[in-house]
């Protein structure tokens, strides 16, 4: 199964800032404990990097990738770390290009047909659609993914347990990335209990809605 086939056996992957790789382990614990083995961590703090080594190495059924690529040389580092996947808010083309060169899976963010344009022109067809509720939301997504039948889309920003279903049911997308199941404070307040609880929802949300169909 390749990488991108297991974001999408998940549904949803917990997109994580994380400012003190101390509290890495423990939210790996949550994450699994609340049947989620994927994570994204963003590369907008210094932590980034020293997460991804803790997680990778706490817990190899994890699969760890790194967010907020916005660089060649963040996308090395992420690798470096152990990061099996790379996503980036836009499309960067060198970072796509150092991407595909070494093998690794990349999900850049799109917002509008000419990015995807683009993106399709690397030979790329699972996408990050980028702010996704202020870009306007399912219904955008759905419109657009009309227009891209072969392309699968994996929605982030501003989704939570409350809309998680309307994106779920739009026919393109592969999964969902989502910052309420790992909130910055809570993993700085050492809340990992609560976010066990909402990775569970979250992952009875997904099991529900694909066996309704």
């Amino acid at each position: 199964m390749t990488v991108l086939e297991q974001i999408g056996g998940h549904g949803v992957v917990p997109v994580v800032v994380i400012d003190d790789a101390d509290h890495a382990e423990r939210l790996g614990k949550a994450l699994v404990t609340g049947g989620l083995p994927c994570a994204e961590i963003t590369f907008r703090t210094r932590a980034a990097q020293a997460a991804i080594e803790v997680l990778t190495s706490a817990f190899p059924e994890m699969l760890v990738g790194a967010g907020t690529v916005m660089t060649v040389e963040q996308a090395q580092a992420a690798v470096a770390a152990g990061s099996r996947f790379v996503v980036s808010p836009g499309f960067d083309e060198p970072v796509v290009d150092w991407c595909l060169a070494h093998d690794v899976p990349v999900v850049p963010g799109v917002m509008t047909p000419t990015e995807i344009n683009m993106a399709l022109g690397k030979g790329l067809n699972v996408l990050k659609f980028f702010p996704a509720e202020a870009a306007g939301g399912a219904s955008t997504l759905n419109a657009i993914g009309a227009a891209y039948p072969d392309v699968r889309f994996i929605p982030t920003g501003g989704i939570d347990a409350g809309n998680l279903v309307d994106y779920l049911r739009v026919p393109t997308v592969v999964a969902c990335g989502g910052s309420w199941l790992a909130r910055r404070e809570l993993i700085a307040n050492g809340e990992f209990r609560q976010i066990e609880q909402l990775t569970a929802a979250a992952v009875d949300i997904v099991r529900a809605v694909r066996a309704s169909g």
